[in-house]
């Protein structure tokens, strides 16, 4: 029987002390799955913009741990009843939630794994862990997947003012120094309260939704989508996607084990076995960084030159407009391109390619954000709240984007 003192403290530079609460909670921290996530950052390539945003999964996924803890603490001061068992299923829940997270995010889920989203990679995860834990996450998997009956738990884990949430502004806020990112996570935690096994907040926390709603629209544009962000991701999908094609044509590629196998096999979610599993569970960062450094001195010209372009930062040109961009547009520029390195035009789409983007910082359609009255009613946040700019943020917001090389001078 092993002596070791399970009950430790993570010092964080957010929220100070975070304290692990149950044995088993130290037992999924240490277990090799989550230890991963040290390894996998939770910006992707943002650090190219903000320098300071090298922190990990691992670091959000404690901080959603800790907040979760006050949230119960706070619905137990005001007689919400919830369990040991139940408790510790959210602890578990939102400890977890991420663990299916792929290196930088989610380049993997666009390239070379066939749009398999890391919730379902996640869930692959705690199903295997729940094997290995003797039945000891099922609840929290129950919970997670949105199948238990009490529906303000799923709320805590995921809807428009959950702990997830909660964590990540104010944690990539801090890291990126982008002050506007700025939440009061504390004043909204204690204005929560449950009424008919629904979570709402209470009318005086109304102006602290408004304050995270619109943290969140700005992080959005200014951070998550900061154009040399969502261009450097773009650039490692297409390295990724390369590389893969050019192996399927017999042209080797060198790289890590782990990667290796995502690279020569087409793996989908209904090919997710055991072994597979343990495969993704070896993929980090480290992979991709390590696998882009030898790719930049590779024959094939397209691959060394969208390696060169992330190791060196010197990333593709993005063009932001509010219309879309003309196919011809493409075309022009990829004829260029074509041209003027003697490559194909297939090969020339790899750096001449156009797209969107959409920022909504609050939706309508899904779950809302209730707010309970003074008087006890229960309404929906865009309607209550007297802030027109509130109103303006439920509106799906789609901007256009052109990528090409800087050398092509487009006006």
């Amino acid at each position: 029987m092993s002596n070791t003192n399970k009950l430790k403290i993570f010092n964080d530079p957010i929220y100070g002390f975070i304290t692990i609460p149950d044995p088993l909670i130290y037992d999924l921290i240490q277990h090799p799955y989550f230890q991963r996530l040290r390894r996998i950052s939770q910006m992707g390539l943002s650090y190219l913009v903000y320098p300071g945003a090298n922190h990990t999964r691992f670091h959000h996924a404690l901080g959603c741990l800790h907040i979760m803890q006050k949230a119960i603490q706070v619905l137990r001061f005001k007689s919400t009843q919830i369990s040991k068992e139940e408790e510790n299923a959210l602890y578990i829940a939102i400890l977890l939630h991420d663990i299916g997270h792929g290196p930088f995010s989610h380049a993997m889920e666009h390239s070379i794994a066939e749009d398999v989203h890391h919730e379902e990679i996640s869930l692959l995860f705690m199903d295997r862990l729940n094997a290995e834990f003797e039945g000891k996450l099922s609840l929290a998997i129950q919970i997670f997947k949105g199948e238990y009956h009490r529906k303000f738990m799923l709320q805590l884990i995921s809807s428009q003012l959950d702990m997830d949430r909660m964590d990540y502004l104010k944690r990539d806020s801090f890291y990126s120094g982008v002050e506007e990112g700025k939440i009061n996570s504390d004043r909204l935690i204690q204005m929560m309260n449950v009424v008919d096994d629904v979570l709402v907040i209470e009318e005086k926390g109304i102006y602290s939704v408004e304050k995270f709603l619109m943290a969140r629209r700005l992080m959005y544009w200014q951070v998550y989508l900061h154009k040399t962000s969502l261009v450097a991701e773009l650039i490692l999908t297409k390295t990724l996607k390369r590389a893969k094609e050019l192996y399927q044509k017999g042209i080797v590629i060198e790289c890590s084990k782990p990667l290796f196998f995502f690279i020569e096999n087409k793996i989908a979610l209904k090919d997710f076995t055991e072994d597979t599993l343990n495969k993704f569970a070896q993929l980090d960062d480290s992979d991709i960084i390590g696998a882009i450094k030898n790719w930049q001195f590779h024959d094939d010209f397209v691959l060394s030159s969208l390696s060169k372009m992330i190791i060196n930062r010197d990333l593709l040109k993005i063009k932001m407009g509010e219309e879309k961009f003309s196919l011809a547009e493409v075309q022009e520029l990829a004829g260029q391109f074509s041209e003027e390195y003697g490559v194909g035009i297939q090969e020339a789409k790899y750096f001449v390619f156009k797209g969107k983007i959409k920022n909504q910082a609050y939706s309508k359609i899904a779950e809302p954000i209730r707010i309970l009255k003074k008087d006890g009613g229960i309404e929906d946040v865009a309607l209550l709240s007297d802030q027109l700019s509130l109103k303006a943020l439920s509106k799906q917001v789609t901007k256009y984007f052109l990528c090409f090389p800087k050398q092509l001078n487009k006006n």
